[in-house]
């Protein structure tokens, strides 16, 4: 199977993969062409990889373009399971939207950067003060109604399945859950409706690399959004080998299937 990647450090460790660097991207259209997959793009290099090479691509075009910020991501879901989706509201910054949502939702309440990841961006909404200063700061407005909830889970889809989950908890007197803002992880057991509910979304949204953050009030869970790209410490210390899982995936996607070659090592180009 020949496989070209954009990131060596994602990479590094599946067989017999040549590595390019993206900015190379139009000096190797050759060796791209000749690729059975061509893993971790950067999002520039999508579209012309999909619809002009017409590659196999890892993680999947839906990865990237749903995962593109928190306004696509979110209204896939509102559309395909709405009643796994805080409340959410999704406007232009205009005057009118910004009384419409203090119509709607109670203090405190959560506003969103669209595009940002671990933790930054996320704000606890409590006053007309933070509201102002939020709407100072975006062209869109995206609220979600505050959980009363102290930590959320971390779901990671490979291919399609749930390879790896753990439990992010909020430190004392704090507001995120993610590790990046100082949240604690514990592999205590995740519930199976949890693992459930990721995995159905995910096949059928065609999610392949994902790390999914699920929030549970009660017996119901919440989809907040997935990470295309996430961070591996929790997965790190679980022992998870994502790397195995992306290669066994791939194998099983060739038509027909092939297997990994041995003894060789990534090379660069």
């Amino acid at each position: 199977m020949r496989v070209v990647s954009f990131d060596a450090f994602r990479t590094l460790r599946l067989p017999s993969v040549t590595y390019i660097k993206p900015s190379h991207f139009h000096q190797k259209l050759s060796l791209i062409e000749s690729a059975d997959w061509v893993l971790f793009p950067e999002y520039w290099q999508v579209n012309s990889l999909h619809y002009a090479m017409h590659k196999k691509i890892f993680p999947s075009l839906a990865s990237y373009h749903l995962g593109h910020n928190k306004v696509e991501m979110t209204r896939a879901f509102q559309t395909l399971c709405p009643a796994h989706v805080p409340y959410t509201l999704i406007l232009a910054n205009i005057d009118q939207n910004q009384e419409s949502v203090l119509e709607q939702l109670d203090f405190p309440f959560v506003a969103k950067e669209i595009k940002n990841s671990r933790g930054n961006g996320v704000f606890l909404i409590e006053n007309h003060t933070d509201w102002r200063h939020y709407c100072q700061q975006n062209e869109v407005l995206y609220v979600q109604e505050y959980l009363p909830i102290q930590q959320d889970m971390r779901l990671v889809v490979i291919g399609r399945k749930v390879v790896a989950g753990y439990w992010r908890r909020q430190p004392e007197g704090g507001f995120h859950n993610n590790v990046a803002k100082g949240a604690e992880i514990s592999f205590d057991p995740i519930p199976d409706a949890a693992i459930e509910l990721v995995t159905r979304v995910a096949q059928h949204l065609n999610i392949n690399h994902a790390g999914f953050d699920v929030a549970q009030v009660g017996n119901h869970f919440y989809l907040f959004e997935f990470n295309r790209l996430f961070g591996n410490q929790g997965l790190v210390e679980q022992g998870v080998r994502l790397d195995l899982a992306i290669w066994e995936y791939l194998l099983a996607e060739q038509d027909p299937p092939s297997q990994p070659p041995l003894g060789q090592h990534p090379q660069a180009v």
